[in-house]
């Protein structure tokens, strides 16, 4: 961003003079090196003796009188030549005149003669005889503060170049420069700026919606990455760390919290083959919670909505898919909560952050329906219109008791880069106070309030980058330490821009990140399907609670740049709530037969869930209740209540009409009447009797009972007849017998006719 304010100072002939008599010392001593210096080399010579210089410290960041600058770092000899006779030097121009002139010297490549000032005094350059072809050599220069003729409080650019020859050029020229700045504020100003700095604490989503069947529900996490975040070095460790030592207003995420609370108490991981197993950094998240606890103490704590909801898909995407927009009311009673429970300090919940704080008119509409109503946006967002000559403070009326709080961007993006390199780091920091200091040196009435809101997780070494800017502030020379609800309540100036850019200013490359419409419609099947299963819970809270908080993690601004984790993540928390409601279930029923006028018929219900299920009803139907009906009518129902890891059987009576096959079908409802799972289909085989069929059974009946009795009759009488005969034969035969009927013939035969 860059302004027409002009830093105070700097006169224009007091300068003149100075670089006059640096201009005369190099001269005096070497005239012919100095015109060669100051011409231009040809390109092809130029790129073959290319040299890299590289800034690994400066320090200090912001000197004041009596210090001694120190600055350390390397030349690299990218050329095919050895440079021979060289020396490192230190270069310090006039005091910038605004902010697009910091911009203007950070953007430039190559040594530019007649642009570049000279050099200081040769007493404080490095030398190096010798500098073979990819080689490199460190340097270290000290010189008091006093020697670089730093006249008035201002921003001065301050180069390192070095400086040689080389076979083919076998004179003095500048082979290689980096510029960097130095903020020049020794006593502290009359008027300093109040500056804000948002702490981000914020990871992405971790926590799946699938906990555990015992009294606890230990929770299940898609992975272990956190712990390596929350270890000592890890990211978010060494945010807390920093963050403890500094004048910031910590912003959270809850579900940050909620999800490290969790780890505390035991939690299991999933594994890519679906399988659960035990984490084991439990104590590494109880020490990280701990030293947060301790860090937050006495410190401002600012709580996004639970899991960070990102607010422009929200708008743009999800506002038009029914109860997509009533999720940010839970999300932020939730968030007040979870830092309050964990954290035990009180947490704003005021404001809305979206993504770079690029707004329009609909994410306003959004962020502020929650009830916070101060929005985090940036100033290359809602732009000044360069009106007003300086940067006006942050906070902005935008209508409706709202206040846009509007984040430098200079300032909020100065981190954002490559930070583990110390030399990029370096230029960071200079960069970071040079801008610092201009905007308090802008000519402005009244006391002014800045606000800083980087990345929304930085990595390690950008989050270092960011505690070494910050502590180069901590003299307070220009800046004072404001927290976020400070900069949201300060007096705006009048003359500041407050009209929210139009949906078209929207930035295309943030809008191509933004969930799709899709994803809503996603979120909005997984809620309805909790709503419909939670109402026939005896315990709603174990589902309700998990379930509740994913579908706030499905929204979640983390998921940028991520659509095909975010689908999958969408994916299986709605197929694991529906494997929970399909533990509730009517069981599968073989046909049956039906004889008779009237029989029952049972239906069983099974219920696999750790919990008692109630407020169902379950329904059968006659799909021809001319022919089957139950009691007077084609269907009825039943009220069920299954006790957990129980199955219960509901017995229906059902009366035939007719013959023939029917299919009935078993379906379970709600008590809303919203039908519950999957319905089953068995088929009867009905048989209807009628009075007729009834007398000719009993007929055929009788005639069987009497044709027994005339068959008994008969063999009664066929047997006396027998017996009369054989007693009238032996009548006829006993005087022949004598004694032989005991003793026989003598021929062993029994004689018995």
């Amino acid at each position: 961003m860059a302004e027409a304010a002009d830093i105070q100072g700097a006169a224009a002939a007091p300068a003149r003079r100075r670089w006059l008599r640096r201009a005369v010392v190099v001269l005096a001593g070497t005239p012919v090196l100095a015109a060669l210096v100051y011409a231009p080399a040809p390109p092809a010579q130029a790129a073959e003796a290319a040299v890299d210089v590289h800034l690994d410290t400066l320090a200090p960041t912001a000197p004041v009188k009596g210090d001694t600058l120190t600055i350390s770092g390397t030349v690299i000899n990218n050329g095919r030549e050895t440079i021979k006779n060289a020396h490192v030097g230190l270069r310090v121009g006039s005091a910038l005149s605004d902010r697009s002139a910091i911009d203007e010297v950070a953007e430039r490549n190559g040594f530019r003669p007649g642009t570049d000032p000279g050099e200081i005094d040769s007493a404080y350059s490095v030398k190096i005889d010798s500098l073979p072809s990819k080689a490199g050599q460190t340097f270290t220069i000290k010189v008091p503060v006093n020697k670089l003729e730093l006249d008035k409080d201002g921003v001065y650019p301050l180069g390192v170049s070095l400086s040689g020859e080389t076979a083919s050029r076998q004179y003095e020229q500048v082979l290689g420069i980096k510029r960097t700045f130095l903020p020049w504020q020794p006593e502290a100003a009359s008027k300093r700026s109040h500056l804000t700095y948002v702490w981000p604490l914020i990871s992405t989503t971790h926590l799946t919606a699938e906990t555990g069947s015992d009294e606890t529900q230990t929770p299940v996490f898609l992975d272990d990455n956190l712990a390596s975040e929350l270890r000592p070095g890890g990211r978010l460790e060494q945010m807390v760390a920093l963050g403890k030592e500094l004048p910031i207003t910590w912003v959270i995420d809850p579900d940050l919290l909620s999800t490290v609370d969790a780890m505390t108490k035991g939690y299991r991981i999933r594994t890519p083959d679906g399988r659960t197993v035990q984490g084991k950094n439990k104590a590494v998240a109880e020490q990280w919670l701990s030293s947060l606890e301790a860090a937050v103490q006495g410190k401002k704590v600012v709580a996004l909505p639970f899991a960070d909801p990102d607010i422009a898909s929200l708008a743009h995407q999800g506002k038009d898919v029914s109860g997509t927009l009533g999720q940010l009311r839970p999300a932020t009673d939730k968030a007040r909560q979870a830092v309050e429970t964990v954290l035990h300090v009180p947490a704003s919940t005021g404001f809305s952050w979206p993504v770079d704080g690029a707004i329009d008119p609909s994410i306003v509409n959004v962020a502020t329906s929650a009830g916070a109503h101060n929005v985090l946006t940036r100033s290359d967002s809602l732009k000044e219109t360069g009106s007003l000559g300086y940067t006006p403070s942050a906070a902005r009326p935008i209508g409706a008791g709202n206040t846009a709080v509007v984040a430098d961007a200079e300032l909020s993006t100065a981190f954002e880069g490559d930070m583990l390199s110390s030399g990029n780091s370096t230029l960071a920091v200079q960069q970071f106070l040079a801008h610092s200091l201009a905007l308090n040196l802008q000519s402005a009435g009244d006391q002014r309030s800045f606000v800083v809101a980087p990345q929304r997780m930085p990595s390690a070494s950008q989050a270092q980058t960011m505690a070494d800017a910050l502590r180069g502030l901590q003299g307070g020379r220009w800046t004072q330490a404001a927290d976020l609800e400070a900069a949201a309540a300060a007096k705006p100036d009048p003359g500041a821009a407050t009209q929210v850019p139009g949906a078209g200013q929207y930035p295309d490359a943030l809008r191509k990140q933004e969930l799709p419409v899709s994803a809503f419609e996603k979120i909005r099947t997984t809620q309805n399907t909790l709503d419909h299963f939670k109402v026939i819970l005896s315990a709603p809270d174990r589902v309700e609670i998990p379930f509740g908080n994913a579908t706030n993690r499905e929204m979640s601004s983390s998921w940028r740049g991520r659509p095909e984790e975010a689908t999958l993540y969408r994916e299986q928390v709605q197929d694991y709530l529906i494997g929970l409601t399909e533990k509730v279930k009517v069981i599968p029923k073989s046909d049956a037969t039906l004889s008779g006028h009237s029989a029952t018929i049972p239906v069983t219900v099974q219920n696999s869930l750790v919990q008692d299920v109630h407020d169902l009803v379950l329904r059968v139907k006659s799909a021809n209740p001319t022919r089957l009906m139950f009691g007077d009518r084609g269907t009825a129902e039943q009220e069920v209540t299954v006790q957990a890891d129980h199955s219960q059987t509901l017995k229906f009576t059902a009366n035939a009409t007719a013959s023939g096959p029917v299919e009935v079908t078993a379906q379970l409802f709600t008590k809303d009447g919203v039908p519950y799972g999957k319905e089953r289909k068995f088929t009867v085989e009905a048989t209807e009797i009628t009075p007729t069929v009834m007398l000719v059974i009993a007929g055929g009946v009788l005639l069987l009972v009497l044709a027994g009795i005339k068959m008994y009759a008969s063999r009664k009488r066929v047997a006396a007849r027998a017996a009369a005969e054989e007693s009238t034969q032996q009548s006829d035969e006993s005087p022949d017998t004598g004694p032989q009927s005991a003793s026989g013939s003598g021929t062993g035969e029994t004689v018995d006719r």
